[in-house]
């Protein structure tokens, strides 16, 4: 809490758990009254009035549902997420859509995904974490050493030869995320009545589409929409795309693998997160297996 010194009378709002009442609870803490030590803070609040501390969130309690099928087709999920507690300190989320070879897909995106993940929250604490540029290289170089380490396993094993993944890593902060992409896996933002796609696909047919050679519509059934242009461990280096975008109250985030996008359309993504929320993890792999289910279905949803 040692950076909020220069925000005078800045105030946390936290999520409590009250033993007394048997709920959740929004409590506004007062760094300022405690000399801006936020644990100090908590256990004042705590002691008075019988709350268990849960963590510092967007506005309140931060929640993430996570779905991963194999699908109708494959024989194998080499789909691979992470999501964290609530209650960790770092809010990370990660999903990661494998291809090449015997087993080299599942392995590919494991990988991925562990490293990535290891990476951050190994280096996180020596970062500031109101930088947006530390934060954004800590993302960068993480998808870069993950690269590494996949593409030098590739060479291990014959069978392993030319594997690869897609990967997606948001990292929330406050009213932040923050996000680092390579491939053709997605994040979308659903703010109100607003679904927008913030990542750009690394493939083929999204360069016809950039290039204005296609329309949208023409993408969606062209027959090389799965020929990728960029992929994590196919090389010994790759250039992640990453970014920061704003994470406000009663925003939702969703993040999934291709094998989502290629059953549903936009409209049909978004009219099923706005139904239920809690439950649209499940209820989108359902629809992508009803529509044919080509490909392994990944779906994160963070509120």
């Amino acid at each position: 809490c040692s950076n909020n010194k220069k925000r005078v009378g800045f105030r946390y709002r936290c999520s409590m758990w009250s033993i007394k009442k048997k709920k959740f609870k929004i409590v506004k803490i007062d760094c300022k009254k405690y000399n801006y030590n936020i644990k100090y803070s908590c256990k004042k609040i705590i002691n008075k009035y019988k709350y268990i501390y849960i963590g510092i969130v967007k506005g309140g309690y931060m929640k993430a549902f996570a779905k991963s099928d194999v699908g109708k087709v494959r024989e194998m999920n080499q789909d691979y997420f992470y999501i964290s507690k609530p209650e960790e300190k770092v809010q990370l989320f990660i999903v990661a859509d494998g291809m090449g070879g015997y087993k080299g897909g599942e392995i590919a995106s494991r990988l991925a995904v562990e490293t990535s993940k290891s990476y951050i929250l190994n280096n996180f604490d020596s970062i500031e974490s109101n930088d947006k540029e530390e934060i954004l290289k800590l993302i960068k170089s993480a998808i870069e050493y993950a690269n590494l380490v996949v593409y030098e396993k590739s060479k291990e094993n014959k069978e392993l030869e030319n594997m690869g993944t897609t990967i997606d890593v948001c990292l929330v902060l406050g009213n932040k995320v923050y996000i680092g992409h390579v491939g053709d896996s997605r994040v979308y933002r659903k703010r109100k009545d607003f679904f927008r796609k913030l990542t750009t696909d690394h493939s083929y047919v999204q360069k016809l589409v950039s290039d204005g050679t296609i329309t949208k519509e023409e993408a969606y059934n062209h027959p090389k929409k799965n020929m990728l242009i960029k992929a994590l461990g196919c090389s010994n280096f790759v250039e992640p795309d990453v970014m920061v975008k704003g994470f406000l109250k009663d925003d939702i985030l969703l993040m999934c693998s291709d094998g989502l996008t290629n059953m549903l359309k936009d409209e049909e993504i978004v009219k099923t997160i706005n139904e239920n929320p809690i439950e649209a993890c499940n209820n989108l792999v359902s629809k992508a297996n009803e529509n044919g289910g080509y490909d392994n279905i990944t779906a994160v949803i963070i509120l």
